[in-house]
């Protein structure tokens, strides 16, 4: 029926509402209700038709459901591809950039040629697959010669 009520339900709602307010004042309650639903909705309409009376005739084809986020997302990024975020999407190049991040967590500077270069005083794993014949997949990488390492400190760790 309406409001996923189905008609037991409804039934029950009856004989509910006629033992509550009884039989005698139940069409006086129905009656109030259905006053204030329709108040309710006439005033609602009035101050729609206001708002749009007050934005000007720019905005008499607005529509409040816009006013929710999730439509107004929707509606102005999902739907229009005059932004071209397929074209910003498609231009990011992933794998360079977890190449970069991966060379900063090891330590490596980026040499203008592309290739990494180990950094001064870094250490670390180095995460690049090693010549399959060696067998070693990750090596470990020692200090640079010379490098002025800060002291270890056993308790921050």
């Amino acid at each position: 029926m309406f409001f996923d009520i189905g008609p037991l339900e409804l039934i029950a709602l009856v004989i509910l509402a006629i033992l509550v307010f009884g039989p005698e004042k139940l069409p006086k309650v129905i009656q109030d209700t259905a006053r204030f639903v329709r108040k309710v909705r006439e005033f609602s309409d009035g101050a729609r038709d206001d708002i749009r009376r007050e934005l000007g005739p720019e905005f008499k084809d607005f529509d409040f459901e816009d006013l929710n986020p999730r439509n107004f997302a929707r509606k102005h990024l999902l739907e229009n591809e005059d932004l071209g975020l397929k074209e910003i999407r498609n231009g990011f190049d992933l794998r360079q950039e977890l190449a970069e991040v991966t060379d900063a967590v090891n330590g490596r500077e980026i040499a203008p040629g592309g290739s990494s270069a180990p950094s001064p005083g870094g250490s670390g794993v180095d995460l690049r697959k090693a010549d399959p014949a060696s067998g070693a997949d990750l090596r470990k990488t020692g200090p640079a010669p010379g490098a002025n390492l800060p002291p270890y400190d056993a308790d921050a760790t």
